[in-house]
């Protein structure tokens, strides 16, 4: 049966669904929402309230479309569903969209990580699917490129015409609103939204609870009580990789907290004064990397730092190899937790907090995504036969509708309704088939990874069922990293090109170099060398581009 679907319908249910002030958490780090985040953030329902009344003139639209169209759809394969789906179309999610919108979709995924070699390819023989899901931000001259290239359209007669969820949203959301277009004003993408402050802080250092328990030491929160940590798991628990991590994982990398410790980082962010500033060439980069070295040199860094992937570090950190990482919340934590507590009940994992310097002190940074964050955003390219059909697919998830479907998934199957609140069922929380709680929702949501659709902060309170997860959020964001973020700013097209060059070149030598530093392979005396080399590539031209970048940003 088709569903009438009018955007004061829509705002009714956002109100209830984006604030989420009458829900009750299931930690204690989960049970507030941030004031700032409820001001910020008007719903549909809210901005209609201070005075726009549609309802009488309001166009319907309905759903499933009555239509044959295939659409095209390319995206990674999240690793969660991929444990267990070869396509995305295969799971009870792909099938639940296409029945709910109508809409057949084929979808397309590159081998895993080989995204960012499939994507330029596409580009390279313009053999394009009709929606694309991607980084966009990375875009070589960023998003605005992209429309000028000729690859992907600017949305904004699209949204006008045939989005009326999305576009009801932004209305409500002027902070969002800017974040989702270029400085000229185009839109390029649906976006992926973390709907609550809560959702932004889900990746920090974890550490095994169980060791800490039986070597009587706390969480630790100093670079030397971690030193300390890490000595005793490898010599009193036998850890021959005390802490391990996927180092090529680049977002892991860019938000490492003990870089933070040391007031740095390896890319741009905003500094006191306001500007943008470039961590890796700082001196407090410099402490981090001697620190790291002095680490590896000591066995208390995994040797095999520098190649190994998640299936690695999951073995590590689930049979005794490693007792330390950094990852999410959900797919380390939870994952590792579920399956290691299967042969060793005792099994526990806690989150810690960016460490400092001197007992007692704050961080100065830490790791916030913006609410709109590099992910997860899907455009339709210039290849597409059908606009109108790909715009209704993608705004139905914006739809009362379609926010419940992508966070919480099929009502009576993966959630029930529970005093008109969802709740998940034991088909994702206690899996009959043992799945652990993160694929079993891949298979049904997308709310736990990302994608085009406003993240849900009651999908959150649920996914987290371990005490460690609980209390993460609180112990992750307590720091000042908020006030060091970046906002989702990008060089014009003129710009572009320069900037990209420029950054290639000093990214890959930094990473050349920083791994070279951590491993010995490079002596740490060279760094002034390092620090001119970078300088010498253009470092300023770079910071310049950014800083007027941020300037444009903060004027649209």
């Amino acid at each position: 049966m088709k569903k009438s679907i009018t955007k004061a319908g829509m705002a009714a249910l956002l109100t209830t669904v984006m604030l989420g002030t009458t829900l009750t958490g299931c930690g204690a780090a989960a049970e507030t929402t941030d004031a700032t985040t409820l001001e910020n953030d008007k719903t549909p329902a809210a901005a209609q309230a201070d005075g726009a009344t549609e309802e009488a003139g309001a166009q319907e639209f309905t759903y499933p479309m009555d239509t044959d169209v295939t659409v095209t759809y390319w995206c990674d394969l999240n690793n969660n569903v991929a444990a267990n789906y070869a396509n995305l179309g295969d799971t009870p999610f792909g099938k639940g969209l296409m029945e709910h919108t109508g809409i057949q979709i084929d979808f397309q995924h590159p081998p895993t990580g080989q995204g960012e070699e499939q994507f330029n390819l596409m580009l390279a023989d313009g053999d394009l699917p009709d929606l694309l899901e991607y980084h966009w931000m990375n875009y070589t001259g960023g998003p605005e490129k992209a429309i000028t290239d000729g690859y992907i359209y600017e949305l904004s007669d699209i949204i006008d015409q045939y989005c009326p969820n999305l576009k009801a949203y932004l209305e409500a959301n002027p902070d969002i609103d800017r974040m989702v277009k270029t400085d000229e004003g185009h839109y390029y993408m649906f976006p992926f939204i973390r709907g609550d402050e809560q959702l932004r802080v889900t990746l920090g250092l974890m550490v095994r609870q169980d060791w800490l328990d039986d070597l009587g030491l706390e969480v630790p929160t100093t670079m030397d009580e971690w030193h300390e940590v890490l000595t005793q798991f490898k010599e009193k628990k036998g850890a021959e990789a005390p802490f391990s991590y996927e180092y090529t994982m680049g977002s892991l990398t860019d938000d490492n907290p003990f870089c933070y410790a040391f007031d740095a980082c390896r890319n741009f962010y905003l500094g006191s004064d306001g500007q943008v500033h470039y961590g890796a060439v700082e001196d407090g980069y410099r402490q981090y990397l001697e620190t790291m070295h002095q680490w590896y040199e000591e066995g208390l860094i995994d040797p095999d730092i520098a190649t190994q992937q998640f299936d690695q570090v999951s073995a590590k950190m689930t049979n005794g190899t490693s007792g330390a990482s950094i990852g999410w919340a959900g797919s380390r934590m939870g994952v590792w937790t579920t399956a290691a507590i299967a042969t060793d009940p005792n099994y526990a994992l806690s989150p810690a907090p960016v460490p400092t310097l001197n007992k007692g002190d704050k961080a100065n940074m830490g790791q916030i995504d913006n609410a709109v964050p590099n992910q997860g955003g899907v455009a339709i390219t210039r290849s597409c036969k059908n606009v109108e059909a790909a715009a209704r697919l993608l705004d139905w998830a914006y739809s009362e509708e379609g926010h419940m479907f992508y966070n919480f998934g099929i009502e009576g199957e993966s959630y029930t309704l529970v005093d008109g609140e969802p709740v998940y069922t034991d088909q994702i929380l206690s899996n009959p088939d043992g799945l652990p709680v993160a694929q079993a929702m891949s298979a049904y949501i997308r709310g736990n990874y990302n994608g085009p659709f406003v993240q849900d902060i009651r999908y959150l309170r649920q996914y987290y069922t371990y005490d460690g997860q609980k209390a993460s959020n609180a112990v992750w964001s307590d720091n000042d990293g908020k006030s060091h973020k970046l906002p989702p700013i990008t060089p014009t097209s003129d710009e572009s090109d320069q900037f990209s060059a420029i950054m290639n070149e000093i990214s890959t030598y930094r990473d050349e170099m920083t791994i070279k530093y951590i491993l010995g392979t490079e002596d740490l005396s060279t760094f002034d060398t390092y620090v001119s080399t970078i300088n010498q590539m253009g470092l300023d031209r770079a910071l310049e581009i950014e800083n007027a970048a941020l300037k444009r940003y903060n004027e649209r």
